[in-house]
């Protein structure tokens, strides 16, 4: 499992399997978004699977799913949401995590300027320049 801390209490992560929710719990997560639609891919784990598993594990599971490039206004607030209401460490997972640490710049939770936003996700190993202008000031 490889996990981009991205802040203290957030995380992003490529697809995760059902076995990995135990470690994420052992690690101080409390919440795991998931944020790919079930079938992407034929060996994609279901996103029942994976819930099963985090819920065993004493964690809280949200499924936000996004795909082919667009984050609805729905799917942004979700995932604030999520994240303002989260009592505790939260990790974002889709294919690559780039769906995750885009839904989390845009959601915006920190209120951050743009700039803090890419940057903290350029450390983290993921490029957000592209979003600078829908990203705002």
């Amino acid at each position: 499992m490889k996990l981009a801390h991205v802040s203290d209490s957030f995380a992003v992560s490529p697809q995760l399997q059902a076995g990995d929710m135990r470690g994420l719990a052992d690690a101080g997560f409390s919440t795991v978004i998931c944020n790919r639609p079930d079938g992407e891919e034929p060996s994609q784990p279901t996103v029942a699977s994976i819930r099963e598993a985090a819920e065993a594990a004493g964690l809280a599971f949200h499924h936000i799913p996004v795909s082919g490039g667009e984050f609805p206004p729905l799917a942004i607030e979700a995932f604030a949401r999520v994240r303002a209401e989260a009592d505790g460490k939260v990790l974002a997972f889709c294919r690559t995590g780039t769906r995750s640490i885009t839904l989390d710049a845009l959601a915006n939770v920190e209120s951050e300027p743009a700039e803090v936003r890419i940057e903290r996700a350029r450390r983290a190993g993921y490029d957000l320049s592209s979003l600078r202008d829908r990203l705002g000031e």
